[in-house]
This record gives C-alpha cells, structure tokens and sequence, in this order.
C-alpha cells in the first residue's frame, strides 16, 4: 500500500488522466473508508494542527469541521433571533396590558375618569362603546415627535 490516499483507478470509459494546460489530473478514488459519523465531539491538536473525532477516531477535514461550526452558530444566532423577537412581542403585549387594566381600574371608580395624556380631555367608557378610531402608530409618534421639536 502506497502513501497516496487515491489510488489511481482504471476506467473503461473516460480518460485516466486529463490535462488541463500544465496541470495534470487524475482520476481515482479514495483508500479512506466514507464513514456517516457527524463528529459532535471533535479535538483539535494545534501542535499537529489537525481536527479528529473522539467518538470514532478519524481524521476530520478543515472544511468539514468549519461547516459543523458555522451551522452551530448559524442555529444559536437563528435561535437568538427568535428569543429576542418572542421578547420584544412580550413587553409590547404587557405594555397595553398595562395600560389596559389602568384605564380600567379608573373607570370603576364612581366619581373618577382617564383622562388623555397629551390633550387632557376626559375619556368615558360611553365614548368606546360602539367601537373606536385609531391611527397608525408610526403616524401617532411621528405626530408627537413633531409636536415635541417644535415645542422646544
């Protein structure tokens, strides 16, 4: 046995070797037996400066165990992603909840009601009880934005 990991193979169709200007490729296959270990367990020798499996003791390429590492990451960074977005929908549900139960709590008093923040103009549960107006959010901050500059 040879010290070349592909051995040369002879092939009925095709060409054995191709020539492609002054390089010069052969075809063959290679001595390494395919093995469906997907290397979880991975050691790095950086005297050797080479990658092996722990489970089934074989040598693991550079690329192979860049991508195992690029998709680790690319799952934990998709998986952050979706926390922080799960989060974000989160504190915006308990803001209007909080809210909710604010005005609530107001109208069950007998003698008081909410009031708006920025005009001060009473609000009555009467006034929502066929259904209400609303605004685009982004209008409403852009509108008080414009408001708050020009009162500076």
């Amino acid at each position: 046995m040879s010290d070349k990991p592909i051995e040369p193979r002879d092939y009925t169709l095709g060409l054995k070797v191709v020539d492609i200007g002054d390089i010069r490729v052969a075809r063959g296959e290679t001595r390494r037996p395919r093995t469906t270990c997907r290397h979880r367990h991975m050691v790095y020798d950086q005297k050797e400066r080479r990658v092996w499996c722990e489970d089934c003791e074989s040598e693991v390429e550079a690329f192979d165990a860049l991508m195992l590492i690029a998709e680790q990451m690319d799952g934990h960074i998709k998986r952050l992603q979706r926390r922080e977005r799960e989060v974000s929908e989160s504190e915006q549900f308990a803001a209007r909840m909080r809210a909710t139960k604010e005005l609530d709590r107001v109208w069950r008093t007998r003698n008081m009601t909410p009031t708006c923040p920025h005009c001060v103009t009473p609000l009555l549960p009467e006034d929502f009880a066929n259904g209400c107006t609303s605004t685009s959010r982004e209008f409403a901050r852009a509108a008080r934005q414009k408001r708050k500059e020009k009162g500076h």
